[in-house]
């Protein structure tokens, strides 16, 4: 004969493995949510650092003003593009497009600052011939200048020249405008690749010492370059890439890497004594092609001497 107490205790059991049951229901639903709240998210986040980060080139504009500035240069328009990195991200239908938006700006004078071509792209002869053709449309009313960056090869040459860009492989130029005041160019070439040669690009300054405070642009891959031309040389301006801004960057702490030839500086902009340094966040990428809180950007500079 079944007591009450053996009743009650067959009673608690079920109650205690229903309890067990509904938790273990809990568990793996709340476990199942916790996936796919994580393969969502991965998802949207590769997709945003993959896609929308580099979806739409944003101009970074600046005034730099500087009294040793002739007046015939007043209001010079400048655009410098850099590290677009061709077979990333970016193709010939984007690189158009970037044409499109550089010339809405009617600059005065154009520079690219290096990484022309991916290092791991094989770039075709079809292709080639869109980039010079692309490239070419560029309109500048006083030039369009190029240097070399650490993955640019043998294409770099015929591309530039055959887009009507002078290449300054450590050489300097002389801008006119209206008058016979100039200012001065100089191109370096990159570091990391050894092939620097800062006493050569800056030989206007012993050729030339009657003109020594000429207003001078500097042009270089490498940021972290000025430190050794500061050592010797003088320059108004600074113009930069190589580092992509960090490509990678994390809200109140900063860069979450740092390139080789881009370890001090990195960020947009520099105050040097009495010199600017302003850094591109790029065209392209590398290293997967991810960006996160850098855009792809090109700078637009306005020079002033008021």
């Amino acid at each position: 004969m079944t007591t009450r107490t053996e009743l009650n205790k067959e009673k608690q059991k079920e109650i205690i493995n229903e309890e067990m049951h509904i938790k273990r229901k809990r568990f793996i639903l709340s476990f199942l949510k916790f996936i796919v709240f994580v393969i969502v998210f991965t998802t949207l986040f590769f997709f945003y650092v993959t896609y929308v980060s580099n979806a739409k080139i944003i101009v970074k504009e600046n005034r730099v003003i500087s009294k040793k500035l002739p007046d015939n240069f007043n209001g010079l328009k400048i655009i410098q593009f850099s590290d677009i990195h061709f077979g990333t991200t970016i193709f010939n239908d984007e690189l158009n497009n970037l044409v499109k938006l550089i010339n809405s700006r009617k600059p005065d004078l154009v520079v690219f600052t290096g990484d022309l071509i991916d290092k791991e792209y094989k770039l075709n002869s079809k292709e080639q011939e869109k980039i010079i053709t692309s490239l070419k449309n560029i309109d500048a009313s006083i030039g369009k200048y190029a240097i070399y960056g650490d993955e640019d090869k043998e294409e770099f040459n015929t591309i530039f020249n055959q887009s009507d860009f002078t290449i300054l492989n450590n050489d300097y130029d002389l801008l006119y405008k209206n008058n016979t005041n100039p200012i001065l160019l100089v191109g370096v070439n990159s570091s990391l690749n050894k092939k620097i040669d800062i006493d050569k690009a800056y030989k206007y300054f012993k050729d030339e010492t009657s003109n020594s405070n000429i207003y001078t642009i500097s042009i270089l891959h490498e940021p972290d370059s000025v430190i050794d031309i500061l050592n010797s040389y003088k320059s108004d301006l600074f113009l930069a890439g190589h580092s992509h801004n960090g490509q990678v960057r994390i809200p109140y702490i900063g860069s979450f890497s740092r390139k080789d030839g881009a370890r001090k500086y990195y960020n947009e902009h520099y105050m040097l004594d009495n010199s600017q340094l302003f850094i591109s966040s790029g065209i392209g990428t590398n290293g997967g092609g991810v960006r996160l809180f850098t855009r792809p950007s090109i700078n637009y500079l306005r020079l002033s001497n008021k």
